[in-house]
């Protein structure tokens, strides 16, 4: 009895131990809002009325609701072009770059590979100093990478970052497996293939969450490579729709019909209206998806950053 009631006086809290978790909550509480509030602004602006957006009215409730600002940008030209182009980057680049830095990460774990240390070194310097951006286009240029998809997916690649993460991560695993393999007469690609892979699910989901809003974010790549516009990347498109949003929002207007240019002021398209909207549908997608991959993330970033 004695015991028991020892263990209750042990697990109340104090006064202190209370003050610091109210204290705690309320601190990350407000952190949390000061975080969500600039998306949560955005969201209310693009479905409330124009002109009391336009005017700073809308603050912390939508008002007249309505989603007419959706619906005429989704209609602006070439933008299911862009749509499809950054996807095919997102999925092919992040696929190309998680399986480099897997593959490198592990090589570079293996001793009797030749010149370990220095290809490593060789790879990790290129995180400190680089050409230029001169040299880099001229480099893209003479590959005739310019004015092509692939200079979306090939110069990043190899990710040095990614593949210091990925030889931590590997170097946590038990040796043993690998040795189990090596008894069993497995080679170096069939070890990559049944071993590496399959265990290490975190950091891989980890890289390619990074790879994955990387490029989905990308437009300077766009701006200094591509001119052709079916090759533009919907950042890229959205970037200059963004710059040019006071015409867009004169050119949406001109091209409605004389019975819906008597429409009210709630659903006129503003430069307001148009940059806010445009920033939304950027945001969206990684908003929607980067959730779904958190815990990954998280035990990802968490193993690979210890080793032993």
């Amino acid at each position: 009895m004695s015991t028991k009631k020892e263990m209750k006086k042990k697990k109340r809290l104090t006064k202190g131990d209370v003050t610091f978790h109210v204290l705690n909550y309320a601190v990350f509480l407000i952190l949390t809002i000061i975080c969500a509030y600039p998306f949560y602004y955005l969201i209310i602006n693009t479905i409330s009325s124009n002109d009391l957006s336009a005017n700073g009215f809308i603050n912390f409730l939508p008002k007249q609701i309505h989603f007419e600002n959706y619906v005429q940008v989704i209609k602006l030209r070439g933008l299911s072009t862009a749509v499809f182009v950054s996807i095919g980057r997102v999925v092919i680049g992040t696929a190309a770059t998680v399986l480099a830095s897997a593959f490198l990460g592990f090589m570079f774990t293996q001793e009797k590979m030749w010149g370990r240390k220095f290809w490593y070194r060789f790879i990790v310097i290129t995180m400190y100093f680089n050409a230029g951006l001169i040299p880099m286009y001229l480099t893209m240029q003479n590959l005739h990478l310019t004015n092509s998809f692939w200079v979306y997916v090939i110069p990043g690649i190899v990710q040095p970052f990614n593949i210091i993460l990925v030889k931590t991560y590997v170097e946590s695993i038990p040796k043993s497996l690998q040795e189990a393999a090596e008894i069993d007469g497995a080679g170096v690609l069939k070890i990559f293939r049944r071993v590496i892979l399959p265990t290490s699910t975190p950091i891989l989901a980890t890289v390619a969450i990074f790879s994955a809003v990387g490029h989905w974010n990308s437009f300077q790549d766009t701006l200094m490579y591509i001119t052709d516009q079916s090759l533009w990347t919907l950042q890229y498109l959205l970037y200059s729709y963004i710059n040019q949003a006071s015409s867009l929002a004169m050119l949406i207007k001109n091209s409605l019909g004389s019975a819906q240019n008597m429409m009210a002021l709630a659903t006129q398209q503003t430069s307001t209206s148009v940059r806010m909207t445009v920033s939304v549908i950027v945001v969206l997608p990684i908003l929607c998806i980067y959730p779904m991959f958190q815990k990954y993330f998280v035990k990802g970033i968490m193993i690979g950053s210890v080793k032993g």
